[in-house]
């Protein structure tokens, strides 16, 4: 059994790691469909564009800040709500 330095180490060691990592495009995507939301009605939520969801979700861009943090935020939220099967 890990013993509690080994688990703060541990810890320390994730958050140095930096920002957590989007899921890839195609689980962005599902994510979003599983909960139900338009690309056009997510856009309307993080005030960004139609165009610009869905070049978040086909790969061709990725949001930056403040955008980036809410939308990992809500991702997040949503990939422990829809898991994949």
């Amino acid at each position: 059994m890990a013993t509690e330095e080994e688990l703060l180490a541990a810890v320390e060691a994730l958050l140095e790691e930096g920002e957590p990592q989007l899921p890839p495009p195609a689980e962005r995507s599902r994510l979003r469909q599983a909960a139900g939301l338009t690309q056009a009605r997510l856009a309307q939520i993080l005030q960004a564009t139609p165009q610009t969801v869905k070049n978040w979700e086909s790969g061709r861009s990725t949001p930056r800040p403040p955008r980036r943090q809410a939308y990992q935020r809500l991702l997040t939220a949503w990939a422990t709500k829809y898991p994949t099967a």
